[in-house]
């Protein structure tokens, strides 16, 4: 299969309800996608992930600029060497960041291609499944307003159990005392029932980090998430040797290379990477393999459209156990419950928990079928 053309869309819409997490307010959702088109008329859909309110026309542009004049006439299961090559060729100012997620949303796509030519389902190509349904915890619990009031983080719980989640994962990063107070109404609200993991997105020093772990010491969380800046390695590595919480990181990493110190460094305990940003399905492998060999399980971090989602299934589904045993416990899908009509309208069938789990896709490719009349109404092709 030889790719003919390129299309890019940028979406975005506002959110009629903003929500913060502790480092910004959060008013659109946006997406960058690309529709890599074969000879024969086959489609392969990727996406570059649109954080916070990142400008998704910056992607956008390294995809049709950079990117798209490189790969015409390539054959689509030429993944290895077009990943090298295009990483190569951007090395000296595209290292980290926006470049690598338009290579992410790239490699997605001839993936997706790759496995609607063989009619094998992506994790098949990677390797094979070995699960077949994934656990999911409910992210959410931003704040729409700030102040001492929790009643609204404790109902979000309620709620989340009540839609059969048993784990869930709390922003925090608001303030050490009130960090505490969430965190305590919350455990008190669900007992033992509903285990529990936070996510500060890198508010906090490392002594402050280590203040808010000591005070939850108790709460058998999971994970403590981005607790410090991520380009604090050595911060990650001190609060390590401090806490018995296992830290999680590398949402805001890239390709091995980023997450080589990370982990070699025995930093963290959980190598988080975003497949629609950290370097496509490629880049997983690559990562996912420097994982298990020092030690660090990874569980990969989701917060895209569908697309994402559906690609993050197939990459969990191949991820292996750092530490198989009869009673391990695998990795989870993140299940983002805050407001995105590109995760729950771009598609056919949008990825959806049932009984606190989510299926992998079993169809060829990433076994999505794109809604063209929302993508028409609601993209702009870039």
């Amino acid at each position: 299969m030889i790719i003919e053309h390129i299309n890019v869309y940028t979406m975005t819409s506002e959110l009629p309800r903003p929500f913060a997490f502790s480092q910004q307010w959060v008013t659109r959702r946006s997406a960058t996608l690309v529709e890599v088109v074969t000879a024969d008329g086959q489609s392969g859909w990727g996406e570059a992930l649109c954080a916070g309110l990142l400008e998704p026309e910056l992607a956008a542009s390294v995809l049709k600029h950079v990117i798209t004049p490189r790969v015409i006439g390539r054959s689509v299961f030429d993944t290895e060497v077009i990943w090298h090559e295009l990483y190569n060729h951007t090395r000296d100012y595209g290292r980290k960041g926006i470049v690598i997620a338009a290579i992410s949303a790239l490699d997605i796509a001839l993936w997706d291609l790759k496995g609607q030519a063989t009619q094998q389902p992506v994790a098949a190509l990677l390797g094979g499944s070995f699960r077949q349904r994934i656990p999911a915890y409910a992210t959410g619990f931003f704040r729409t307003e700030l102040g001492d009031d929790t009643s609204g983080l404790v109902e979000e719980a309620r709620r989340h159990r009540d839609a059969g989640f048993s784990s869930m994962k709390i922003k925090l990063g608001f303030g050490i005392a009130a960090d505490l107070r969430a965190m305590t109404d919350i455990h008190d609200a669900m007992g033992n029932d509903v285990e529990l993991m936070i996510d500060a997105n890198h508010a906090y020093t490392t002594s402050e980090a280590a203040l808010l772990a000591e005070g939850l010491k108790d709460f058998s969380l999971r994970w403590f998430e981005e607790p410090v800046n991520p380009d604090d390695k050595e911060g990650y590595r001190l609060l390590r040797q401090r806490t018995r919480i296992p830290l999680a990181a590398g949402e805001a990493e890239f390709t091995m290379y980023g997450f080589r110190d990370l982990l070699a460094g025995r930093c963290i305990d959980i190598a988080q990477p975003d497949v629609a940003m950290a370097g496509g399905l490629t880049a997983m492998q690559h990562i996912t393999a420097l994982a298990l060999a020092n030690g660090i399980q990874v569980n990969p971090h989701v917060w895209g459209t569908a697309i994402g989602q559906y690609a993050s299934l197939h990459a969990i589904a191949s991820t292996p156990l750092v530490n198989p045993t009869l009673c391990a416990r695998g990795p989870i899908f993140e299940y983002d419950t805050s407001a995105h009509p590109f995760r729950s309208d771009l598609v056919t069938h949008p990825v959806l928990q049932t009984d606190g789990s989510v299926e992998v896709p079993t169809g060829p490719g990433l076994g999505l079928t794109l809604d063209r009349d929302f993508l028409d109404e609601h993209a702009r092709r870039y």
